[in-house]
């Protein structure tokens, strides 16, 4: 799932490869903005089939939580 979510990152968003880690955070490390956030939400939402929801939103803070959070849902 990692692979998948830093491949979204890198082609959709247009991060640099060498920022996506597990521990990488959205916004301090891959200085992502809420818009953004938002649209690879959206974009994870669809490839994985599950809703991530808005109060969880908050509480997804790096690469990794956000793999676990799907994870636990799939």
């Amino acid at each position: 799932m990692y692979e998948v979510l830093k491949k979204i990152l890198v082609e959709e968003l247009e991060v640099s490869e060498d920022l996506v880690t597990p521990e990488a955070e959205f916004v301090n490390d891959m200085k992502l903005n809420s818009l953004e956030i938002a649209d690879f939400i959206v974009i994870c939402e669809e490839k994985f089939g599950t809703e991530i929801n808005e109060a969880d939103i908050h509480s997804i803070i790096t690469l990794q939580d956000l793999c676990d959070y799907i994870a636990e849902r799939s």
